[in-house]
């Protein structure tokens, strides 16, 4: 079996919520688990990294030609500064890394990967529940102007995030790499609000098993 690096953001590092509402890195999360199962996985994923940050620290490590790279980015790319939504909802806040940047840095990702003979692996960011995630932000700022800003619709927050996975799915196809579409697996699930931490945006770890399931499905399939 190939040897797979994984670049990413705090879902592919396992971060959930523990009891007292604090970020944590879980022994269950899905790479962890992958990995119990005999996956050759080496996990560079950093809880708050944007593409920027992972393709960073992409070219600063030697990897071992033939591996497979999975590069799965979107969830901190499309955040908003809340702080300054919270204090200026009249004008227009974008995201950490504006979508028509994303899209480059995923292509650029994807060709340097090559460059390098491993082969590049997209994965979708996770679906975010709008409602808990608006309730997470608004903690300790001022939910009113946050909603203002929102045009009074939560789910303005999922449409808005949607776009990035659009997009990693789109550079995928255009890139000719391999997709690991767990945005789709995990919207195919009834019990997804289940599966989610209180943040609304990290599984937690019932969401972990689950995706480890899938993703080793995936890659039974497709890619390993």
């Amino acid at each position: 079996m190939n040897e797979i690096v994984v670049f990413g953001d705090s879902a592919a590092q396992g971060i959930v919520l523990d009891e007292n509402g604090q970020y944590k890195v879980s022994r269950a999360g899905c790479i962890r688990l992958l990995k119990r199962k005999g996956y050759p996985i080496r996990n560079y994923a950093v809880h708050g990294y944007t593409i920027l940050q992972g393709l960073e620290a992409f070219r600063a490590l030697a990897l071992e030609p033939g591996s497979l790279c999975l590069i799965e980015f979107g969830g901190n790319d499309c955040d908003l500064d809340w702080d300054a939504v919270s204090a200026h909802p009249e004008v227009f806040h974008d995201g950490k890394v504006p979508i028509a940047d994303f899209r480059l840095q995923l292509s650029r990702f994807a060709a340097e990967a090559r460059a390098r003979s491993l082969t590049p692996v997209f994965v979708t960011p996770l679906p975010i529940m709008s409602d808990r995630f608006y309730r997470w932000v608004s903690k300790n700022r001022n939910s009113e102007n946050i909603l203002h800003y929102l045009r009074d619709d939560m789910e303005s927050i999922s449409r808005w995030q949607e776009r990035y996975a659009i997009a990693v799915r789109a550079i995928a196809a255009e890139e000719g790499c391999p997709l690991v579409d767990i945005r789709n697996f995990m919207l195919n699930q009834l019990d997804y609000p289940f599966l989610m931490c209180e943040d609304g945006i990290h599984p937690n770890e019932a969401g972990h098993a689950v995706l480890t399931e899938l993703i080793d499905a995936h890659c039974q399939n497709r890619i390993c």
